[in-house]
């Protein structure tokens, strides 16, 4: 059984939902939380969040720097700008990432978000994690 949290509000009920064969393309919006421990096979066009992208990062800028912190600092400032606006994008969206899945509630992961209401935890199949959704909904109408 996977747990899927339902958010109405401020509130999230936990119900279970059996796995079914069959992928429901009904969900508007897939949001996959992860890190690189943790990989997930999502279908194309679900947003991924790896939670350590930005260690990840900052970790190949950090490579072989001097002790001496302002020699640290602008040869980190160099090393950014040749990264060029790309690098500085790809940061900024690994900390927003990081932020979205804190204010989604988000407690473990993996975690599959099915429009912004759905999560469902655990699942590392995100098409799985989507058809149990698809099956909640199902049964709620």
């Amino acid at each position: 059984m996977i747990a899927i949290l339902i958010r109405w509000a401020t509130r999230l009920l936990a119900v279970g939902a059996c796995l079914g064969p069959i992928f429901a393309s009904d969900a508007a919006e897939v949001w996959v939380v992860t890190d690189s421990a943790h990989p997930v096979r999502a279908p194309h066009g679900a947003r991924v969040t790896e939670l350590d992208a930005a260690t990840r990062i900052e970790r190949e800028l950090a490579i072989q720097l001097p002790t001496d912190t302002s020699h640290a600092a602008a040869l980190v400032q160099q090393r950014l700008a040749r990264g060029g606006l790309a690098l500085q994008r790809e940061l900024a969206d690994a900390y927003q990432g990081i932020v979205d899945a804190w204010s989604a509630g988000v407690t473990k992961i993996p975690a599959v978000i099915v429009d912004r209401r759905y999560i469902v935890y655990g699942e590392r199949d995100v098409e799985r994690a989507v058809r149990a959704v698809e099956r909640y909904r199902s049964h709620q109408s």
